[in-house]
Parts: C-alpha cells; sequence; structure tokens
C-alpha cells in the first residue's frame, strides 16, 4: 500500500455528524456487533476465535466495539495500518480500553504475509480499501476471501458509490458469491454514497487455502 495522502485528515470526516463517512462507521460497527455476537461458545483449551482488520485506521471502526462486547477477552484481534500517526492512535485507543489481545501492526495490509499468521480469520474487515486499489486488485482480493475465511466466518467489506453513480459494490457483490460467500447483508442509504457488504463463507461448502505466502493481493493507486 502506497501512501497517497493524507490518512489522518481523510479520517476526521468521521467526526462530523452527519457525514457519509460518519454514517458509514455506525453501520460498520453494529456489523462487527453482530459478529461478535454470533461467535459459537469456545471450547475449553480452543484456539480462540480471530479478527482481522485490513487497512484499519485508529481502529475505531472496532475498537469501541470489542471494549463493550461480552466475548472482548476471547477474541485475538489484529490491526493492519500503514500510515504512523494513525497506528500511534490505534495503539493509544488499544491502552485506554484495557484490550489486552488486540496487536497493532504498523506496515502494509497489501502482502498476505502480513497477516497470514492469524487466517482463516473468524471476522475480516476489509474497509476502505475497494475504492482505493485498480480494478484487477478488487477482482484479485475478493477471490481470495474464502481461503481467508474460516468456516461460517465473515468479511465485511466497504465500496462507496462513484460520483457519476457507478455502483462498483454490485459487481462486488456478485463476485463474493461466485467466490462461495454467501450474502448476510448490504446496506445502500439512498441518500448517501457509502455501501457496506457482509458475506460469510459457510461450513464445509468452499474449499479454499489461504492466499500463498508471497502474495500481494492489492496496492493503493
Amino acid at each position: 500500500m502506497v501512501k497517497q495522502h493524507d490518512w489522518v485528515a481523510w479520517h476526521a470526516a468521521y467526526d462530523r455528524p452527519g457525514s457519509s463517512l460518519s454514517r458509514r462507521l455506525e453501520v460498520v460497527r453494529e456489523q462487527v456487533r453482530r459478529a461478535l455476537d454470533d461467535l459459537p461458545a469456545r471450547l475449553p483449551g480452543a484456539a480462540p476465535h480471530t479478527l482481522v482488520s485490513l487497512c484499519a485506521g485508529d481502529g475505531r471502526d472496532v475498537l469501541p466495539v470489542l471494549a463493550e462486547h461480552p466475548r472482548r477477552d476471547d477474541v485475538r484481534v489484529l490491526l493492519v495500518e500503514l500510515d504512523g500517526a494513525l497506528v500511534a492512535a490505534a495503539r493509544e485507543a488499544v491502552d485506554a480500553l484495557g484490550l489486552t489481545r488486540v496487536e497493532v501492526r504498523g506496515t502494509d495490509a497489501g502482502p498476505v504475509d502480513t497477516y497470514l499468521d492469524h487466517l482463516p480469520a473468524d471476522v475480516l474487515l476489509v474497509c476502505g480499501v475497494f475504492g482505493n486499489v485498480p480494478p484487477d486488485d478488487v477482482r484479485r482480493t475478493v477471490d481470495a476471501l474464502p481461503g481467508m475465511l474460516a468456516d461460517d466466518g465473515v468479511v465485511l467489506w466497504t465500496r462507496g458509490r462513484g460520483g457519476d453513480g457507478n455502483e462498483q459494490a454490485q459487481v462486488i457483490r456478485r463476485r463474493c458469491v461466485r467466490a462461495g460467500l454467501t450474502e448476510v447483508s448490504f446496506t445502500a442509504p439512498d441518500d448517501a454514497r457509502f455501501r457496506v457488504g457482509v458475506h460469510r463463507r459457510p461450513a464445509g461448502t468452499v474449499d479454499a487455502a489461504p492466499p500463498a505466502p508471497g502474495t500481494r493481493l492489492f496496492a493503493f493507486a
């Protein structure tokens, strides 16, 4: 992922009430909450459930939800973000919220080696990615999703509507289904450009391995 502009300034729109980003944030948080609610009970001695967020920013879509959730100590969380200021903010939030099972990695989320040790994930966030990478990278990433998810794992993704009304989110929805995922929900307000999709990998229905080490799924354009 190549930094092209000031991502800290971009994140400031989250703090403007009624902005598209602030509204998108509430939808994503609600979907994260539902995904955590739906995690099966962990058996004694079993490995923890895993949540991975790619291009996680300062973690505001995950950390506040996790902090208030009864499963907060039952989920191993990895946030991957390249921007140094956002990484520092995420780490400060983790410490302030007392989240002991959250790791923030300050590195590029494009290469799978960055988070391969946390796959397959029970919950995967790919938010703020598909609108910033070339079409081939979108296709490559979507096709890799089944192998990145555990059985019954879910992926949350976002894509904005183009200024010309172009709805690339519909293309992503169809490609997710072709890859073997089942749509759980799709949020597309008429009065906003953001779209939020949630897809699940049904247990036992998709035969897919995690992406091979050394694979780069995307790079910001």
